[in-house]
């Protein structure tokens, strides 16, 4: 796992509980995913097509810094399925784990294609 961005964890970023909040962390995982996917293909022109199971493990706090890393499992015709497990810095504990993240290669008129064909 190559942990590729990190986020501050700032009051703004907490829930009710006072932990963060994971649609918050959701949105930072699907938005660093798609760069990461962007650099692997060379291309924008991707989609979120799936996410797996969501497996929050344990919270981050105010003040935390959270790594996000992914791992490129595969890649199919149009396809490119990423893992990716956030963790706390300091601690290196575990906060969310996702098995797959999948993005769709689109072509101008937003259709699936394939790598490397816009």
């Amino acid at each position: 796992m190559i942990y590729h961005t990190r986020k501050l964890v700032k009051p703004e970023d907490l829930n009710a509980g006072g932990t963060l909040f994971g649609g918050t962390l959701l949105r930072w995982i699907d938005e660093e995913a798609a760069i990461y996917v962007m650099c692997q293909l060379d291309s924008r022109n991707i989609v979120t097509k799936y996410m797996s199971e969501i497996n929050f493990v344990s919270p981050a706090l105010t003040g935390d810094v959270v790594e996000i890393g992914f791992e490129t499992l595969k890649f199919g015709r149009s396809s490119i399925t990423v893992k990716c497990i956030a963790r706390v810095k300091q601690s290196k504990k575990t906060i969310i784990t996702i098995d797959q993240i999948v993005f769709v290669h689109l072509d101008k008129s937003l259709k699936p294609s394939p790598h490397g064909i816009s």
